[in-house]
């Protein structure tokens, strides 16, 4: 090979600082310049110089390659040297034992502001986060486009509002009432007792009445339809029900027994054999009390007596009217024996009508009952009864009835033992 021309001076010899040197002085337009970090911790001593070696030079491409080392300096730029080629430069920097390799310290650079980056993104999240749950909690205001978010959440999760009612505590019961039950055995025990079924079937009305349980246990039974054996259609019972809807039964119905009462009798009558001497008791007790004395006018009448009777007077005054004073056959209270008419006496005997406005009719008002006796159809109870007030009609339902009965303030036996009323008589 013939020797160098003498214009054209040898190529001096470069160390790894010259070249990094000539590499900052020129940066391709393209390319980003990343700084080389020096972490050397005491100064560099100059290398001893090397031989370099050239690089054959490659032909340009139209195409420029992106490097990730550092760029080279364009070979012929006016006033600088040849640039080395980068496997040149590697090598350099390789062969320096005490220069760390720029890529290598821009690797662990990079690595570091990752790890930074990373923590800084997991605070803030955990941050926002932790803010986030304390403004929906404690209802802080949070700022930026998480405070409306949040704040549409908390209003739509915002119960509605309601209206507070203040109810008033019941006032304390100073005690606790105990129940009163009262002993009424059904209609089925009543009328299985054998006490009383056995006193029905004898026909013995005062001892049925007392193994009921007395007057008022055996009215409210058979009124509360709790005694369906008890028969208030039975002419032949002390107890019986007559009216214009309840006829006596048999209809031709006469009593098995009859007395004439130790009493003055006007037209001469009888009663039942009981009613006679409940009336005798309570006519002597009238004339012991210094009241008068009180007579029978009419007593027992039979089927055909009344057949007469009620003729006579629908003869007088019509159907319509003699229904109101006079039963029709077969429906009156005195064919049963258990009805008398009476009057007040003195030397004679007065009329029906004058019998209330006596001290003998004051008094019957007052103490019949207590001989078994009561006032059948009373004054303004005409609705019930189908008959105008008669003071003088007494009617014997037995001493331990008539005594519920007063004691009950009663004034019908319709209403006494739960019956309907009865105006008139059925078509």
């Amino acid at each position: 090979m013939a020797p160098a021309a003498a214009g054209d001076a040898a190529p001096a010899a470069e160390t790894p600082t010259t070249l990094a040197a000539q590499v900052r002085q020129e940066v391709l337009p393209h390319t980003v310049p990343l700084p080389i970090i020096d972490l050397r911790t005491r100064p560099a001593e100059p290398a001893a110089a090397e031989p370099a070696v050239p690089a054959p030079l490659r032909a340009r491409s139209s195409r420029r390659r992106a490097t990730t080392g550092p760029t080279p300096t364009r070979v012929g730029a006016r006033g600088v040297a040849a640039a080395p080629t980068r496997r040149a430069a590697k090598t350099a920097q390789l062969l320096d034992p005490r220069a760390a390799p720029a890529r290598h310290a821009r690797g662990h650079r990079a690595a570091r502001v990752g790890v930074v980056a990373g923590l800084a993104v997991v605070a803030s999240l955990v941050l926002g986060s932790a803010a986030t749950v304390t403004a929906a909690v404690t209802g802080d205001q949070l700022f930026g486009v998480a405070q409306g978010r949040v704040a549409e959440v908390v209003d739509a999760q915002q119960p509605a509002p309601t209206a507070e009612v203040s109810v008033p505590l019941p006032a304390r019961a100073e005690s606790i009432p105990s129940p009163t039950v009262e002993a009424i055995p059904a209609a089925l025990e009543r009328c299985a007792t054998p006490a009383f079924t056995g006193a029905l079937a004898a026909g013995d009305d005062a001892a049925a009445i007392a193994a009921a349980g007395g007057a008022e246990s055996f009215r409210t039974a058979v009124a509360s339809g709790g005694a369906p054996c008890v028969a208030l259609g039975d002419s032949a019972r002390v107890w019986v029900v007559l009216n214009k809807t309840r006829p006596n039964s048999p209809l031709d119905f006469r009593p098995a027994a009859l007395a004439i009462p130790d009493v003055r009798s006007v037209e001469g009558g009888s009663l039942r054999s009981d009613a006679a001497a409940a009336l005798s008791a309570m006519v002597g007790a009238a004339a012991a009390a210094g009241v008068g004395e009180i007579a029978l006018l009419s007593g027992f009448r039979s089927f055909e007596t009344q057949q007469t009777t009620y003729g006579s007077q629908s003869d007088a005054v019509g159907v319509e009217q003699a229904d109101l004073s006079s039963a029709r056959p077969g429906f009156s209270e005195h064919q049963s024996g258990l009805a008398g008419d009476v009057v007040a006496c003195a030397e004679t005997c007065g009329t029906l009508d004058e019998l209330a406005a006596t001290a003998q009719g004051q008094w019957i008002v007052a103490h019949a009952w207590e001989y078994g006796w009561i006032t059948r159809y009373e004054d303004g109870y005409t609705p019930v009864t189908g008959y105008v007030p008669e003071p003088w009609h007494l009617r014997y339902i037995g001493p331990e009835l008539a005594r519920a009965y007063h004691d009950g303030g009663w004034h019908t036996l319709e209403e006494f033992f739960g019956l309907p009323a009865a105006p008139t008589y059925a078509p």
